[in-house]
């Protein structure tokens, strides 16, 4: 299925039974109901769906679920990420193997150093396969910064590059990024509670976080921004919604944000909170304020056509 790398793409969570397996069947009925609240891709085995906690076939057997559950629907974009790049490697021409439509690339786990050995890796796996693919910009996590220069230097060699996840936190890379390569990559959003500003700043996707927990809020914030940028949305409804979203999306900052979208997805019914060691479950003050957050949020819930 071919990949527009637009819309509401969900970076989806990795359920846990209590032995700490994976949850196969709540993984399905979990892609259906992205799918069927509007999500136009999906990508498991990312940052947030734990995938560094994953083995190789606990990941190919997610990918092969995956696209036999919504892969005719929409497209399947694992996370590729790994210790090491003939890992990394392996893993993407598993995800071609499986039938993904495309995949979301990221620095190698751990190691993070200058721009000439990332480019070696991300090169590596953007090569291995046919597959259209989005590189994964996020230096606050894997303490590596693909800069508008560098992404433009993979572009110019590799047309399979087709889009970047923008995770810097600096809605002013959206341009940057535009800059040197016009509309050759699309942009898509990787931070929550930047999904407007980016949008404003010309994203045309988000890879978000929250929709995990709240599918329908996240699809109508996504296309209100896109209304609005395109002259034709109420931006008092945008604001409107936005602000009460807000402290949902600053849920998907920082080093526990695995932790509270999981709280976020049990405390509406979608889910748990179990997430894999070295991650504990989130106790004392920390779960009490976000148990706070979401109690206020879910309390002043605004009406929305697809909420029952």
């Amino acid at each position: 299925m071919k990949v527009s790398w637009q819309g509401v793409i969900p970076a989806v969570t990795t359920n846990f039974n209590s032995d700490y397996s994976v949850d196969y069947s709540f993984f399905a009925d979990h892609l259906n109901r992205m799918v069927s609240a509007g999500a136009t891709g999906i990508v498991p085995l990312g940052s947030l769906g734990e995938g560094a906690t994953l083995s190789f076939d606990e990941k190919v057997r997610l990918m092969e679920i995956a696209v036999k559950t919504v892969g005719d629907r929409v497209p399947v974009i694992p996370g590729i990420a790994a210790l090491s790049t003939a890992e990394a490697v392996r893993l993407s021409r598993a995800a071609e193997a499986s039938g993904c439509s495309g995949l979301m690339v990221l620095p190698p786990y751990v190691y993070s150093t200058d721009w000439r050995e990332m480019k070696a890796h991300v090169a590596a796996i953007i090569g291995a396969t046919k597959l259209p693919t989005m590189l994964y910009n996020n230096p606050p996590a894997y303490k590596t910064d693909f800069l508008a220069e560098h992404i433009a230097e993979l572009a110019a060699e590799y047309s399979n590059l087709e889009a970047v996840k923008e995770s810097s936190a600096d809605v002013r890379r959206v341009a940057s990024i535009r800059a040197v390569v016009g509309d050759r990559l699309n942009i898509l959003v990787g931070v929550d509670d930047a999904i407007v500003e980016g949008i404003m700043a010309g994203a045309n996707g988000w890879i978000a976080g929250l929709v995990n927990a709240f599918p329908v809020e996240s699809v109508e914030i996504f296309n209100q921004a896109l209304a609005v940028r395109d002259h034709n949305g109420d931006r008092a409804s945008l604001e409107k919604l936005y602000y009460w979203f807000l402290p949902l999306l600053r849920m998907d900052n920082g080093p526990k944000f695995v932790q509270l979208i999981k709280l976020a997805q049990e405390t509406v019914g979608n889910g748990c909170a179990r997430v894999r060691p070295p991650r504990l479950e989130l106790t004392g003050a920390e779960l009490d304020e976000a148990a706070q957050t979401l109690t206020h949020a879910l309390e002043n819930r605004p009406v929305l056509a697809g909420l029952k």
